[in-house]
Order: C-alpha cells, then sequence, then structure tokens
C-alpha cells in the first residue's frame, strides 16, 4: 500500500491522502460526526461522507465481566481500510478500452451488423447468451454504438436502418368506430390473446412497393407469441387476391392448419373484406379499430424487417418469389432481444412441440 506523505493545506478537487484518512479515524473516535469533521479538514461533507461509507468495518470485541466472557461487534471507521479501497479503485483509472485489447469481437460484430443486417443489440445480447467471446471484451449496447458513433468500427450510422429511421413520435390511442363492418370487432378477442402467452394468433397485414395499382403486394402473417413471419407474394392489393393467398396457405398447411391457426387479427383495408367469410367455419377474425395500427404493433414492427430490404416506392414485381422467401428466412432467423436472444423459428417449434403434446 503506498501512502502518500501530504502536508499540505488540502484542496478542492484533491483526492483525500493517507494522513487526512488517519485524521478522519482520530476525529471518529471522538464522536465528531461528519459535517465538523469536513470543516476541520475543509473538505465538502459529502466527500467524507463517501470515504467513511468505504471505510467502515465491522470489528469483534470481547469484554470479560465477572469470569464470563461477551461477544460484540462495533462499526468503526479504520484508515487503512479506506487507503486500500482507494487504491483499489485506482487501479481502474485511465484503463484501456476493451476495443483495445483485441480485434476478435469488433470483427464478428461488423459482419453480424454488415452482411447479416444484425442491430447493435442484438449482436451484444446474442455473444453474451451464447458465449461466443470473454465477457471483459463485449462491451454492452450503449458502448458498441458509441464505437460506430466514432468510427472505431467499419460498420456506420448509414448501416443501421433502424437508427436512422427512429423519430419519437406522439401516440394517440384514441378508438374510433368502425364505419366498415368486416366482422368482428377487435374488442371482442380474449383478453389471454393479449398477453401472448397462448400460440397460434396472428396479425395479417398487406406490404406495398409503389402506389400503382399494377404492382405486386406482399401478404404478411405473423404469430404474437413467437413472431414467425410468413410473407407472401400476391398479385394486388384486392380481396382476390388476399382470399386465394389464405386458401394456398391452408392447402399447403393441411390437417396442422387448425393446429397453426387460432385467430386472425386484421386491419379494415378492403381487402380484408372477405376474410371473415373465407376463413368463418376455420378461426375467428377479428378487426382493429380505424387509424389504430398500435393494436396490430407486431406486424407493425415486422414490417421494419422487411423495409430493410424493400424500401418504399420500390416495386414489388420486381423482387421474385424466391427473394421474398429469402427475407422470410432472415427475419425467422434473426435473434430477437424479446425472445431472451432467441430465433423466431426456434422458438415456433418449440410452442408447436408444447402445442401437440397438450392437444
Amino acid at each position: 500500500m503506498t501512502h502518500s506523505n501530504d502536508n499540505t493545506p488540502a484542496r478542492k478537487g484533491k483526492h483525500l491522502s493517507y494522513s487526512e484518512r488517519s485524521q478522519i479515524a482520530i476525529l471518529k473516535q471522538e464522536d465528531y460526526s461528519n459535517r465538523p469533521i469536513a470543516i476541520v479538514l475543509n473538505r465538502v461533507p459529502q466527500t467524507i461522507n463517501n470515504e467513511i461509507k468505504r471505510g467502515t468495518i465491522t470489528q469483534l470485541k470481547r469484554q470479560k465481566q465477572k469470569s464470563k466472557i461477551y461477544d460484540y461487534f462495533i462499526r468503526i471507521y479504520d484508515a487503512g481500510t479506506g487507503q486500500a479501497v482507494y487504491d483499489k479503485h485506482r487501479l481502474n483509472c485511465g484503463r484501456r478500452p476493451k476495443w483495445a485489447d483485441t480485434d476478435a469481437f469488433i470483427e464478428w460484430a461488423d459482419d453480424k451488423m454488415l452482411t447479416d443486417k444484425w442491430s447493435p443489440d442484438v449482436v451484444v445480447g446474442f455473444a453474451l447468451k451464447h458465449e461466443l467471446f470473454d465477457p471483459t471484451i463485449i462491451p454492452c449496447t450503449t458502448t458498441l454504438y458509441y464505437w460506430i458513433d466514432r468510427e472505431i468500427m467499419r460498420t456506420k450510422n448509414l448501416d443501421l436502418l433502424e437508427k436512422l429511421s427512429r423519430k419519437p413520435k406522439v401516440l394517440s390511442l384514441k378508438k374510433r368506430p368502425n364505419k366498415r363492418i368486416l366482422g368482428q370487432s377487435i374488442d371482442n378477442r380474449p383478453k389471454e390473446i393479449d398477453n401472448r402467452k397462448t400460440f397460434g394468433h396472428w396479425e395479417i397485414d398487406t406490404v406495398i412497393g409503389n402506389k400503382i395499382k399494377t404492382d405486386a403486394v406482399l401478404l404478411t402473417l405473423v404469430e404474437r407469441q413467437t413472431r414467425l413471419e410468413v410473407i407472401m407474394k400476391i398479385n394486388g392489393k384486392d380481396q382476390e387476391s388476399v382470399n386465394q393467398a389464405i386458401r394456398t396457405l391452408q392447402a399447403r398447411s393441411r390437417e396442422d392448419f387448425p393446429t397453426f391457426f387460432k385467430t386472425i387479427t386484421s386491419d379494415n383495408g378492403s381487402e380484408f373484406a372477405g376474410l371473415d367469410e373465407a376463413l368463418k367455419d376455420t378461426l375467428d377474425v377479428y378487426f382493429s379499430h380505424p387509424y389504430a395500427s398500435f393494436e396490430r404493433g407486431t406486424s407493425e414492427n415486422q414490417h421494419k424487417f422487411i423495409r430493410r430490404f424493400i424500401p418504399k416506392g420500390k416495386p414489388i414485381s420486381q423482387f421474385t418469389e424466391t427473394q421474398c422467401l429469402r427475407i422470410q428466412q432472415w427475419m425467422n432467423d434473426y435473434p430477437r432481444k424479446i425472445l431472451d436472444y432467441r430465433t423466431p423459428h426456434d422458438c415456433f417449434v418449440n410452442a408447436l412441440r408444447l402445442e401437440r403434446q397438450t392437444a
């Protein structure tokens, strides 16, 4: 332990010396409170409070009285302990940043963000959960964003589409009455669906490229509990195209369709006008309120992932069925923080296995 023998007057912004800590110990033995000690040492009272808190130890006292021995504990401030804690804390001052120790994590993180389009939070969370690196070289999410801002990494802010598109919004949660009655209102949907504790409840929506009526459209379905995404390219944003896609989905699923799909929640778009009729003998369909996209928040959030590959205004007709399936596979293999950094595909398989076991 290094003791600093400093007899100069205490100055603001200077650390406590060992001699000052010894004075604190003596004054505490003489029953001085913290504020008078601060006045004696010309220090801020909070500095004395913090020092006493760090340097206080528990001591065992033994007293003999009438051939009996009594043990009791007392709490006292010890200058040596205070100095030892100070020296230990000083070891971390000016330490090297984690990125200076090794390039292993940075290279892996850059590859995931640039090639696989992972977000910084998913990169950090996945690396920690699966113990891919020594925890001492894995930064927190905020630090990783800081490295990107300071151009320590190859990844730039332009590569983080979600960060650039994020804008603060004031949400209006007012519910407007449905002027177009297409089926059951979302108000009638069972409450257990809202907490995502049960499997098989989906949200359906469409994604458009440009506003030309002849352009193709993506029909999307997302399972609320596991976030598994189904993307189907259809001819247009009309009722017949949607109904045809649903019939195709039923044919593909065959006897498993009732297990996969229990309810579907939709908006009031005209393309879904025949959805309730097409599925009335199979499952319940619910319709959200107008201008209430927050009631289908899972679907809206999923669309942000699709927009990474299909920007607004770009014709969807330019994308093949294979490309759409690749986007679907990427989304379902993308670890999610809300799923404890598991993938939607893994969660869907586990949920389906449990569903079949309890059936």
